[in-house]
């Protein structure tokens, strides 16, 4: 039998563009003489539709789309996925054959977690169709479905399914993917089963989904692998006659655990058209995945495309400010958008470097982008004149150091607002976590490009781009970061090196990690209380903060949902509210 992954893109809402979007994968699918092709999770609505799925007549909508997707099923089988509507809303696959919906399988485990938020608009399902087609029996299933050993999957391989179809919409984070092949690849040698496993491909908000769409034999070796970060079409051949060596006991266990989910069992039997001829030979593709600084960088890359194309944004602007962030936002949209779309404006103070003016300048003409000069001193003046009086008497600081990148960004919009360009904030995951912006100056724009990514992946993602071509000259990354708000400044004034920072933000931001733990790591006390104090003192700034694609297990916003008025210290209990270490 000869099945096909179409790893798309989808939009969400785009419902009938996401709709030809599928026929067009059918009509290749017929073309490369497919038996069923197979689509992503809710590839009807885009994933995740939110609380689109609240509105009737989004619902009503995607089941029309679905029976015109059905209408384009002649002589080929398809499985697609959509939010069906029978009494309750479900997270469904259809299986479409022959111009009919022959049989629809309702989502039964529905995350609740991380990202996920199922359990807010879906019931979970009972209905557990086999599908017989020419005598090969097929189970469909959905997304988290799969990662339970004594779930739907071994329910339907129990009653004889050999081929299980399953459609995902799991996105990205670095270190996912071998952890979830390998799951799918137990699936399959448990269940003595062939398992073909589509995932989207694409940016949505924060998410972004990589695609690494696969096939399974039954003894859980690959067959077949979709590439990386990109939409691909997938053809593999299955020998549904080959013998396998099922562990009958094990399934049997399996099988029994999901005697719980109260699964109705129902039979669907289909013969394909007789097809004139033999189909023309293919061989199995094995892409090789992206690993490493190159699956970051690409998956930003494509977050950041799709998070501009799909909202119509044509061009970015980006403060140029001769550092490492803004240079590494600069390349990541440059390779997202192409440099014609993208402005560097360079906007220096008094404090400012002619190093840092000559990297921007190097780095806008590295990648090819068009770079603009705005000087901040004559505001910069006039707002120390009109404050003067007031501030009399006091001290300067953080007050009269933030009017600096209040004034940047205010040019920023300025020009997004009269041209339409959207801004790129340039703010990294180490700076983000700890405060270590200014609200409404460096913090704010339309996207966050690094909002996920810590200070020492930026070096490491800074020095995988400059393989791809020269981008990010090496002064640029090696000599220390500065805001240069004032003379002589440095980050390290402000926070520990990033070094011996990074490591304690992935502790207790990602992992949950308390101060006793981190200590016992062999990070100090001193500096495991003080990071602790200024990651739960910055929460009312990262609530401010704009979107930005998703790149570790446990991002700021959607993953990470934290009062902003919180008396809670892991440091010790609090009686008084704390002062900020570093106001806004």
């Amino acid at each position: 039998m000869r099945i096909a992954l179409a790893q798309v893109n989808p939009t969400v809402g785009d419902l009938a563009g996401n709709a030809q979007l599928v026929i067009d994968g059918i009509e290749r699918a017929r073309d490369a003489a497919v038996d069923i092709v197979c689509f992503p999770e809710l590839v009807i609505t885009g994933y995740p539709p939110e609380d689109l799925v609240l509105k009737p007549s989004f619902v009503r909508d995607n089941l029309t789309q679905l029976n015109v997707i059905a209408n384009a099923t002649e002589g080929i089988s398809a499985v697609v996925g959509f939010v069906d509507q029978a009494g309750d809303i479900f997270n469904a696959a259809a299986f479409l054959h022959d111009g009919e919906v022959k049989a629809i399988y309702h989502k039964v485990f529905l995350p609740n977690y991380g990202v996920f938020d199922e359990k807010r608009y879906f019931e979970p399902g009972h209905e557990c169709p086999i599908v017989e087609l020419d005598g090969l029996r097929i189970g469909m299933s959905v997304c988290e479905d799969c990662w339970f050993p004594s779930g739907p999957m071994a329910w339907q391989a129990h009653h004889g399914a050999r081929l299980l179809i399953n459609i995902n919409g799991s996105p990205y984070h670095y270190g996912k993917r071998v952890p979830r092949e390998a799951m799918v690849a137990e699936r399959a040698s448990a269940y003595g089963a062939f398992v073909a496993w589509v995932n989207t491909v694409g940016g949505q908000d924060e998410l972004v989904f990589d695609g690494n769409s696969v096939v399974f034999d039954p003894h859980g070796k690959p067959l077949s692998h979709a590439e990386s970060m990109v939409p691909d079409f997938l053809i593999t051949d299955i020998d549904t006659q080959a013998s396998v060596h099922l562990f009958v006991e094990d399934l049997r266990h399996e099988a029994e655990g999901a005697r719980r989910l109260d699964l109705e069992v129902s039979e669907v039997r289909l013969s394909s058209r007789p097809v004139r001829g033999p189909k023309p030979p293919i061989e199995n593709r094995l892409e090789q995945p992206l690993e490493g600084a190159a699956e970051i960088y690409a998956a930003v890359v494509l977050a950041t495309h799709d998070y501009m194309g799909k909202q119509g944004f044509e061009k970015v602007v980006i403060g140029m400010s001769g550092g490492v962030d803004s240079a590494l936002t600069a390349a990541i949209a440059c390779d997202a958008l192409g440099p014609q779309n993208v402005i560097g404006v360079r906007m220096a103070s008094r404090h400012t470097s002619s190093e840092s003016l000559e990297d921007a300048g190097l780095v806008a003409e590295n990648l090819g982008m068009q770079l603009m000069d705005f000087s901040i001193e004559p505001p910069h003046r006039g707002f120390e004149a009109i404050l003067a009086p007031v501030f009399q008497g006091t001290k300067p600081g953080v007050a009269e150091e933030n009017l600096q990148p209040r004034i940047r960004s205010t040019i920023l919009h300025a020009l997004s607002n009269k041209f339409g360009y959207i801004v790129l904030s340039t703010g990294n995951k180490s700076e983000l976590a700890t405060g270590y912006g200014t609200l409404y100056g460096d913090i704010a724009g339309g996207y966050a490009v690094l909002k996920d990514i810590t200070k020492t992946t930026v070096y490491e993602l800074c020095r995988y781009r400059n393989t791809l071509g020269a981008a990010i000259p090496e002064r640029v990354i090696t000599k220390p970061p500065s805001a240069e708000l004032k003379p002589d400044q440095k980050d390290s004034d402000s926070l520990p090196p990033y070094e011996e920072l990074d490591p304690i933000l992935v502790g207790y931001v990602e992992d949950d990690l308390g101060p006793e733990e981190l200590v016992a790591a062999g990070h100090r006390a001193e500096t495991v209380a003080r990071v602790i104090q200024l990651v739960d003192r910055s929460e009312y700034k990262r609530r401010q903060a704009p979107p930005g694609v998703k790149i570790t297990p446990r991002a700021f916003g959607r993953d990470r949902r934290m009062p902003i008025v919180n008396r809670y210290s892991p440091n010790g209990a609090r009686t008084t509210p704390p002062r900020p270490v570093r106001p806004a």
